[in-house]
Parts: structure tokens; sequence; C-alpha cells
């Protein structure tokens, strides 16, 4: 098996991304369009990252950082390439990007029905708060 190689995403990844999720994330978002990504990549280069393998993405994440908070999206790896640390491997760069830029705290958006991931991010060191809840308001109409 070849190294795992980690960058972070370009606008002509785009297309290639928003492809890939529809492979190996679960639920979408409105933002997940080429618009959103573009907007997401133009705000903050290094916001999305990506794992490959021999050129072929197998893996994402998206460490937002606000000047405030840091907070992971979309960590999604490939059905084929699980359990080969790909995950931790996103994460521990995200993790190194908020240390850099002075963050305290991650918070992660986790879809509550899936089990996999909630034992994917306890592995990685993180906790369920439930005393929070998301509250959500749509600025626009989701296409559908």
């Amino acid at each position: 098996m070849t190294a795992l190689a980690l960058r972070y995403a370009r606008s002509d990844d785009i297309d290639a991304v928003l492809s890939f999720w529809g492979e190996a994330a679960k639920g979408t978002s409105i933002t997940d369009d080429h618009d959103g990504m573009a907007r997401l990549l133009a705000t903050d280069p290094r916001a999305l990252l990506l794992a490959e393998r021999d050129g072929v993405l197998v893996g994402t994440v998206i460490a937002g950082f606000d000047g405030w908070r840091c907070s992971l999206y979309r960590l999604a790896v490939h059905p084929d390439h699980r359990r080969q640390g790909i995950a931790a491997a996103l994460l521990e760069r995200a993790e190194q990007r908020f240390a850099e830029v002075g963050g305290r705290r991650v918070d992660a958006m986790v879809l509550e029905s899936n089990e996999s991931a909630h034992r994917t991010w306890a592995a990685a060191g993180y906790g369920r708060e439930d005393h929070w809840r998301r509250w959500v308001k749509p600025l626009e109409e989701s296409p559908a």
C-alpha cells in the first residue's frame, strides 16, 4: 500500500470532492454545491483537507476556523479505504492546523444517525455534549 498524501484542496478539486461526498459521506447540505465550495476555498484556502493515495481521493475533512472556534465538518473516507488510519491522519492534520492558529477547542458536526462515525470520533478522543443542540435557519431554499 502506498503512502497517504494529505493536501489542501484547490478550486479545481471542487467537482471531484462533491462527487466523492456522494459516495463516501452521509447526509447533504444546501452548501454542497460548486458555489458553496468555491466560497469556502476563497474564504479559507486551508479549510478543506484532502487525503489521496496514488492520486485518488480517499478522504476529506473541512477544518474551519473563524478566529474564535475550530469546527470540523465532512470527515469522510471512501468505503473501500476505511479502517486504514485515513480519518485519524486527517483529524491529526486538522488539529495541527488549529493549534497553529491558536485554537483551543474543536467542535465536530456528526450526524446523530451515523453510529459508525460516533465510534470514529470517540476513538479520536472526541466526546459528545448532550447539553448542546444545533439550531439552524437556512437562508435559502435547498435544491431538490
